[in-house]
């Protein structure tokens, strides 16, 4: 026969009721409790506490059920007033962690003090407004294209956002700019046409308001790269003039610009499609200063971007870079639209050929033999990070 299944609250039942039983039979008089105990297979100080708590609930069965070991009161709690309060910074940050927050009320209110992120984030999972994370895999992280990101203007990184339509069904391109140390948000931007034109109109706000940077980051996307020679576009000339490195990230690696695609997903989720374009413009400058003066970046100690940005020191306008003329130079036409009217240079090599370069951008190489080929363009190199730089700053 198979053992019969029982549970702790069955044997002090039975316990109870074989006590009471023999407590009737003796009229209220003495039980061995010894005998007893020993029938059940409990100590006597385990059965007097049974019984005991059988007879001060007037022999109710329910007292027999395990009782909390939590204490009636904890000095260490929050204060039911410091509990709402941090309720009510979650529902006006509703996208905001535990340790956002906390770190926005120690900033906000530095006379006070706040529990832990561990407490904050309990308080929001039992109140319902905690939503569970799901597992992502780890992976191994790619730092080498943000190596050279330690101070800010180093490099800008600049990408568009996926289109989406507005309520009024035009389709808008968020063009998003970012100092890749600081995480400061220097433009968002909505634009019907991700054309080079409207692109170099953004840049050129944003140059006028913070300075150039040392190197600006991108994809090989239009308006940033082409298929032409060199890569360039009327764009990326216009930056190597005004002194500036170009990298672009390997083609199929967008988390080589890891800053960039993390900051969508974040404006995706905090800030909705507008009725118009205008209205969605409205939107981003006032998420814009939200995001730089007010919501902590936990890559940055919990501190907002602003607080770890400052402008940088080269100057807009500044003088464009001027082609260095070697002894054997030509002014050649090259089929790109982007270097139209630009002055490329022509160094002789051996057998009879000629490197064609535009500043620090080699185009490629020109055979005297054979100059029905025309322009004959450098082998793509596989590597991680494809970086165009100037020898030295202009």
């Amino acid at each position: 026969m198979p053992w019969a299944k029982t549970d702790a609250m069955k044997e002090r039942v039975k316990f109870a009721l074989e006590w009471e039983r023999r407590w009737k039979q003796t009229h209220g008089g003495r039980v061995d409790m010894s005998e007893l105990c020993r029938m059940f297979g409990i100590s006597p100080p385990t059965g007097y506490l049974w019984i005991r708590r059988y007879r001060d609930a007037g022999h109710d069965l329910r007292a027999l059920q395990d009782r909390s070991r939590r204490p009636h009161s904890n000095p260490r709690a929050i204060a039911p007033h410091v509990e709402e309060f941090i309720v009510d910074a979650r529902k006006e940050r509703p996208r905001w962690g535990a340790r956002k927050l906390r770190a926005w009320l120690a900033d906000r209110y530095p006379g006070r003090v706040w529990p832990s992120a561990s407490c904050i984030a309990d308080i929001l999972k039992r109140r319902g407004l905690a939503v569970p994370r799901r597992r992502r895999r780890r992976v191994v992280p790619l730092t080498q294209p943000f190596a050279a990101c330690d101070r800010p203007n180093a490099v800008w990184c600049v990408d568009f956002k996926g289109w989406f339509r507005t309520g009024d069904g035009e389709k808008c391109y968020p063009l998003t700019l970012i100092d890749a140390y600081s995480r400061y948000l220097l433009r968002c931007e909505g634009v019907i046409d991700p054309d080079g034109h409207r692109v170099q109109r953004i840049f050129d706000s944003a140059f006028r308001e913070f300075g150039l940077p040392s190197t600006i980051r991108s994809d090989n996307g239009p308006p940033f790269a082409s298929t032409g020679a060199g890569g360039l576009t009327a764009l990326s000339v216009w930056w190597l003039r005004l002194g500036i490195r170009l990298e672009r990230i390997e083609p199929g690696k967008p988390q080589q610009n890891g800053r960039q695609e993390r900051f969508h997903l974040t404006l995706k989720l905090d800030v909705p499609p507008a009725r118009d374009l205008c209205a969605q413009q409205r939107a981003f400058d006032s998420y814009r200063v939200d995001y730089n003066e007010e919501r902590p970046h936990e890559a940055l100690g919990q501190k907002p971007p602003a607080t770890a940005y400052e402008r940088s020191r080269r100057s807009y306008p500044r003088p464009q870079m001027h082609v260095d003329v070697p002894l054997y130079c030509h002014q050649v036409a090259v089929e790109s639209h982007a270097l139209a009217l630009e002055s490329v240079a022509l160094f002789p090599l051996d057998g009879g050929r000629w490197q064609v370069s535009y500043g620090p951008i080699e185009l490629g190489t020109i055979d005297d033999a054979h100059l029905d080929r025309g322009l004959i363009r450098p082998r793509r190199r596989r590597t991680s990070i494809q970086r165009l730089s100037l020898d030295e700053e202009v």
